[in-house]
């Protein structure tokens, strides 16, 4: 079941119908509503008038038309009402002698409410035939029962509040005072829109545009359907656009100019709304209304999710999108480091080249910021550290990669050094613990820092995101910096900008792509016998895809262990099994909160998106907060 995870099916349809026929309209929509119910949708919205048709005309001045539309609601409501489906039907009602464009709301033979259009388009001559809402009704009698009418209804399910909607009809969008502004602040996670627009020239990207930035500032899903082709093309065609977004996403769309009905439907997470509203203290504050709830009864009856997540949260699907984003990424660490150089007044640079990923990103973003100030390569002093694990491949990726660039290369071993050390603190050197290791990583990060002080430069930090999230980094070492351009980039991402720029570099890209196929490794251990990586990062912490795909939902959109798992189960179900999972996601989170004390404090790092580990600002935690809740919680699935 996915309700429990905070999931709703909803439903956006264009139907078929026939101006003013009514009969055959009510025939239509009940038999939508029917295939709808049995693909699990749990809230559908029809257009605007999809009853009678939006272009009757003064049509909708006859009494039988209006009559006709209040009978055949009734046979809506009678031949839909053994499902568990909602449907919201667009119709013409007279309400004390006055014309509304009305949605009704209506589940197991009931009429739950009936929102009122209020905002009535000049554009049209709609004005001639309704009156717009000014809340001076608060009831209707419908059918012989008291039914709320306004647009202070708040539709809210039984079991969770979470699952909570508001209606608005077409232009009602375009009203300073929209009505959805206060259904948000009444605490609706959803709103449906019934329009009829006709398409004109530029009508489509200015449609999207604008339900894309009303989700965005409400942080709501908005669920849009249009009249389509069946209307009256008299004036005008109606290419039935429906659309479905949430917190700014589209997540679903139609295609327009269809002669047939089209259905969309998307699983809502409502709570990724709510937890992306406790950012802006929205919920339930400055409402200029006194909500009127309607209890729904919302049937949890789906068991797979009707929505994808990408493998990789971090980078673009698109890949127009994902080279615009790197493009974007790399300009946003280069100008980082660049002001910082210009404050500091230096225009050197030290940094520690291992051959591997990391390294190599936080250099080629020197590179970009010394191209931006207009300094000399030179300048920057690459420093290559071969210690007990330092492979051949690795090392002359690292000299290559520096020589290549023209930057200054020096070369300190610090084998010696490193067994100097162990004598002094009575290490055994054939013994190969976390004390073997973090020898090296303590002493590399010495030399950077000796060499910046006589040389007056700023070390530059190496290690990502990813990293830091798994505290796999040494305390003190690799840890510290004077500035680490890579510490908002999760390691799936570095793979992805490193190889953009090789894509875009045809002088370097043979060597960054034989950087980008070396196994990730710290090389702290000694080599084997034919001089290969035997310490392979992702064989101790688990695979950073995963990693990356547990940072993202547990720090972005505040998912418990349960739900994430449950993402992780749907996503990597062809690469993972769930034992898998769940061992490296019990894993993550004993990490995560075990290495507080090292993200506590890191060196400075430009932000580059949404999920970040500054304690600055992006993660305020204490260094000993307790993990068993949400160990519980992944134990109990």
């Amino acid at each position: 079941m996915i309700k429990k995870y905070g999931y709703i099916r909803v439903g956006a349809i264009t139907p078929k119908v026939l101006v003013a026929n009514i009969e055959e309209n009510t025939k239509e929509i009940i038999k939508e509503v029917k295939k709808a119910d049995k693909k699990g949708i749990q809230i559908l919205t029809f257009p605007e008038l999809s009853l009678t048709g939006y272009t009757c005309g003064d049509l909708f001045y006859q009494n039988k038309l209006l009559e006709e539309a209040l009978g055949c609601l009734k046979e809506v409501i009678i031949g839909t009402k053994n499902l568990n489906i909602v449907s919201i039907i667009g119709m013409p009602l007279v309400v004390n002698n006055c014309l509304y464009n009305v949605g009704v709301v209506i589940q197991k033979g009931k009429v739950l409410g009936v929102v009122p259009k209020t905002n009535i388009s000049n554009d049209t001559n709609e004005y001639r035939w309704f009156k717009g809402y000014d809340n001076e009704i608060d009831t209707i009698e419908l059918f012989g029962e008291e039914v709320p009418f306004g647009t202070n209804i708040l539709f809210q399910d039984n079991e969770d509040k979470r699952i909570s909607f508001g209606i608005e009809i077409a232009e009602d969008l375009l009203s300073i005072n929209a009505p959805s502004n206060d259904y948000i602040l009444g605490g609706a996670t959803m709103i449906f829109n019934l329009a009829a627009t006709p398409e004109v020239v530029g009508a489509y990207e200015y449609r999207k545009n604008l339900i894309q930035m009303h989700s965005t500032k409400l942080n709501t899903a908005y669920i849009y359907a249009s009249a389509g082709l069946g209307e009256s093309t008299t004036d005008g065609v109606y290419a039935g656009h429906s659309l479905i977004y949430e917190n700014g996403h589209l997540l679903k769309e139609n295609n327009r100019f269809e002669m047939n009905s089209t259905l969309i439907e998307i699983d809502i997470d409502v709570e990724k709304i709510i937890n992306d509203r406790y950012k802006k203290n929205m919920m339930g504050s400055n409402c200029n209304k006194k909500h009127h709830i309607v209890k729904v009864n919302i049937k949890d009856s789906n068991e797979e999710l009707n929505r994808t997540y990408d493998l990789y949260p971090f980078v673009p699907s698109d890949d127009k999108i994902k080279q615009a984003r790197c493009e974007e990424i790399i300009n946003i660490q280069a100008c980082g480091l660049a002001k910082r150089l210009k404050h500091i007044k230096t225009n050197k640079t030290v940094i520690g080249i291992s051959g591997g990923l990391d390294s190599t990103l936080a250099f080629l973003i020197i590179v970009e910021a010394y191209k931006k100030l207009g300094i000399d390569n030179k300048n920057i002093i690459a420093v290559t550290m071969p210690g007990f694990g330092t492979t051949g491949r690795t090392y002359k990726n690292a000299v290559d990669l520096i020589n290549l660039y023209g930057a200054t290369l020096k070369e300190v071993n610090i084998k010696e050094a490193c067994l100097v050390h162990f004598k002094d603190i009575e290490q055994d050197p054939n013994k190969f613990d976390i004390t073997f290791e973090n020898s090296q990583a303590r002493e590399r990060t010495q030399i950077l820092m000796d060499i910046a002080n006589k040389e007056g430069g700023l070390v530059v930090g190496t290690g990502d995101l990813s990293e830091l999230a798994l505290g796999w980094c040494t305390y003190n070492g690799d840890h510290m910096s004077m500035y680490a351009v890579n510490g908002d980039i999760p390691k799936t991402l570095v793979q992805y900008l490193v190889k953009w720029i090789a894509d875009n570099t045809k002088s370097a890209k043979e060597l960054l792509y034989d950087i980008l196929d070396t196994p990730i490794s710290p090389e702290l251990l000694p080599t084997d016998d034919k001089g290969q990586i035997v310490q392979k990062t992702e064989s101790s912490v688990g695979p950073y895809i995963l990693h990356d795909f547990f940072l993202y939902h547990f720090l972005r959109n505040k998912f418990t262990p349960a739900k994430i798992f449950f993402l992780a189960h749907i996503t990597f179900k062809d690469i993972f099994t769930d034992e898998e999972i769940k061992k490296w996601l019990t894993f993550f989170i004993k990490r995560f909160f075990t290495q507080q004390f090292k993200r506590n404090c890191i060196p400075d790092s430009p932000k580059v998106g949404s999920v970040g580990l500054s304690p600055r600002g992006d993660l305020v935690m204490p260094s000993d907060a307790e993990y068993n809740i949400w160990l519980k919680d992944l134990e109990n699935i």
